[in-house]
């Protein structure tokens, strides 16, 4: 197929709006409370901690927001080092580095595209302050090695679980497993309200200084509770919580949260179904879900050979108008990656899969007919490709 590349007809993303949201962002409207931490807030908080079994969960502007209140909580600071994946977005880096740290990367599972657990003991320095957990594609890290080797070392454990929503770890719920965790509501993922996410505290001494600094670190949430007889700065901060907004429109994608999982989770095994014969023949490699995990259909990824084939099958469709998308630029190989970072070793299977995998068209409203255009489509390109 040749010729210019034709304006998307099955997009990589469209957001789901169908439910209460214009309602919701009216109500809030007419609350004449705009500004963050008002009664829709209250009401996502509460859905977060029931469905996430927490104790404690706080909205944020965004999850970079809530990683770098993370960062803060675990005090880290110049001289100490955090472990991660450099199969990652910058955030998850950014986050620590702000804070005068260094990430140090170890290199991901050939099978969940998650830290290789096995390597992170050989990572720990006596800088070591923390693991940084990344739940990719919604698939729980191994989870119970990871809080072990911590344990053993006396590190924090913050789980990344932007992609994480209602999914689960031997039944346990992203989110809630580590000391502390980080949620997205950014418009590509299954729930969103626009930009947004949410910090989790699941260590209880963290629950008060958390509020603190989510207040631009003064004690106005404990003034509002009648804690205190005034408010005032008390600890360092900043604006991280979102307005009323905002959180009207999440609410509304809260209260749909299950529907659109479910709806996701078909679309991503028709796919998965569909590419099965492809897999047997050796022409792509499928996504893996340990038995241990339950994921939330946040994104479907194919593996191919080498680049020149996965760049090729991206371009075909392109070509055909649909738009699949590659995904991190390991972090360790950026410009600011060299300058702030470190790796423990080499990354082979991180800069093999970064240079093999490609994102399909994933969203809750895809109809039957979207999927097999992108099926058929994929199918069309891997034979132009000559992937046999």
């Amino acid at each position: 197929m040749t010729g210019p590349i034709r304006r998307a007809i099955i997009p990589f993303n469209r957001p789901l709006v169908g439910g209460r949201e214009l309602e919701y962002v009216r109500d809030a409207i007419a609350n004449h409370h705009l500004a963050g931490n008002g009664p829709f807030t209250a009401k996502c908080h509460r859905w977060l901690e029931e469905q996430l079994r927490v104790g404690k969960a706080l909205l944020t502007h965004s999850c970079t927001a809530a990683l770098e209140m993370s960062a803060i909580l675990t005090d880290v600071g110049p001289g100490d080092e955090v472990i991660m994946p450099s199969f990652t977005f910058v955030s998850t880096a950014n986050a620590f580095v702000l804070r005068g740290a260094t990430p140090v990367f170890v290199d991901i599972r050939h099978d969940t595209c998650n830290i290789d657990d096995s390597l992170i003991e050989a990572a720990i320095t006596p800088q070591t302050k923390a693991i940084v957990a990344v739940h990719y594609a919604g698939i729980a890290c191994e989870m119970d090695r990871i809080l072990e080797v911590a344990r053993r070392h006396g590190l924090f454990v913050v789980e990344d679980a932007a992609q994480g929503v209602l999914a689960t770890y031997r039944g346990r719920p992203l989110g809630s497993l580590g000391d502390l965790a980080a949620l997205s509501f950014h418009e590509t993922k299954n729930v969103v309200a626009g930009e947004g996410g949410a910090l989790i505290v699941n260590e209880a001494r963290w629950s008060a200084r958390a509020e603190i600094l989510w207040e631009k670190g003064t004690n106005r949430t404990q003034f509002y509770r009648g804690e205190v007889d005034k408010y005032t700065w008390v600890d360092i901060g900043s604006s991280y919580l979102p307005s009323e907004i905002t959180a009207a429109f999440l609410l509304a994608q809260l209260e749909a949260a299950h529907a659109i999982t479910d709806r996701r989770l078909e679309v991503w095994a028709t796919y998965h179904d569909a590419f099965a014969e492809w897999e047997r023949k050796g022409l792509v490699r499928r996504p893996i879900v340990p038995a241990e995990c339950v994921h939330n259909g946040h994104l479907y990824y194919l593996l191919f050979d080498d680049l020149s084939h996965r760049s090729a099958v991206q371009a075909f469709l392109r070509r055909a108008g649909i738009d699949a998308v590659f995904h991190y630029v390991p972090l360790h190989s950026s410009p600011a990656g060299r300058k702030y970072t470190r790796t423990a070793g080499a990354l082979p299977v991180t800069e093999r899969t970064a240079d093999r995998l490609l994102r399909l068209p994933l969203w809750a409203t895809m109809s039957e007919a979207d999927i097999e255009l992108v099926t058929n489509t994929i199918s069309e390109a891997l034979v132009a490709a000559g992937v046999r």
